[in-house]
């Protein structure tokens, strides 16, 4: 396994890649890896010639207070997972590679970022779609993996990708959670044990929407009201959203259906934690359903 740290290393290897005829599939991360992250390199895999890893912790998509500096970081085990898991090559640029000394060029995807966490986190998917046009222009993939448990940013990704004909495959894979229903996520790292616990009333909020849903209610307000109920029942729980989407564009619904989304964003003490199903899927289980 190659690892790079510099934007010419990567781009240098990249181009190589493809004029010998070498389809390249892709993962950015920012690090901490789980198994969430290793079924996306699973699918990378599978999908090209090539499977390149990037880690990086994007400093312009954290807003003021927020937990850039505090974001858990561990090159050494995830340089091991990396290994063990087939990747070819890990890209770990510094910001300061990143956003050099002048920089001042950011993409901005308007409408379907301004719900759900772009209400709450003002500026965030302007710095995701950033870096993330960046990355695709460094590392030049024919496919893209990303995890469906980050619902909006997959959303604003293949809206960009198609309004600005960038050519890259977007692929969204399923949820891999705990043998309890907890989305996996870096972000856990933060829980004590009791607000791990505490935590689980978002899998249960949205498995109890999803029943009422299978019993015939196509009530936005009904759906929308069982799962805050849910929620409610923990203490340790603080509500940034909960809402009914559509899909594909986010836009708001009248009624639901197969094709609707709920999401969800929770405090459990500091930490904010978001999960999300499409109604249509059925039960919340555990791994990759």
């Amino acid at each position: 396994m190659d690892t790079f740290f510099s934007v010419a290393e990567m781009s240098r290897f990249s181009s190589r890649s493809r004029k010998e005829g070498k389809s390249i599939s892709f993962v950015p991360t920012m690090g901490f890896l789980h198994e969430g992250h290793v079924s996306l390199i699973r699918e990378a895999r599978r999908r090209g010639d090539v499977c390149v890893v990037s880690i990086f912790v994007n400093p312009t998509q954290f807003g003021v207070g927020e937990d850039f500096q505090s974001y858990p970081r561990d090159l050494e085990r995830d340089t091991e997972i990396a290994l063990k898991n087939g990747v070819d090559v890990l890209f770990v640029p510094g910001a300061a590679e990143m956003y050099p000394k002048g920089y001042q060029t950011y993409v901005n995807v308007e409408e379907i970022t301004l719900p759900l966490c772009g209400a709450s986190r003002p500026g965030h998917f302007r710095g995701v779609a950033t870096v993330v046009a960046k990355l695709f222009n460094i590392v030049k993939p024919d496919s893209a993996i990303f995890g469906e448990k980050d619902y909006q940013q997959l959303a604003v990704i293949r809206r960009m990708v198609g309004d600005l004909n960038m050519g890259v495959e977007i692929v969204g894979m399923p949820i891999v959670r705990e043998p309890d229903g907890l989305a996996m996520s870096s972000r856990n790292a933060y829980l004590s044990p009791a607000e791990r616990k505490s935590a689980l009333c978002l899998s249960r909020a949205i498995a109890a929407a999803i029943e009422l849903y299978r019993s015939g209610n196509r009530s936005v307000p009904a759906l929308r009201n069982e799962a805050l109920r849910i929620i409610g029942e923990e203490p340790a729980a603080r509500v940034d959203y909960v809402e009914l989407r559509d899909g594909e564009s986010l836009a708001e619904v009248d009624t639901a259906d197969d094709g609707t989304v709920l999401a969800l964003a929770v405090r459990i003490g500091a930490t904010r934690l978001i999960d999300n199903r499409m109604l249509g899927r059925g039960v919340v289980c555990r791994e990759t359903c």
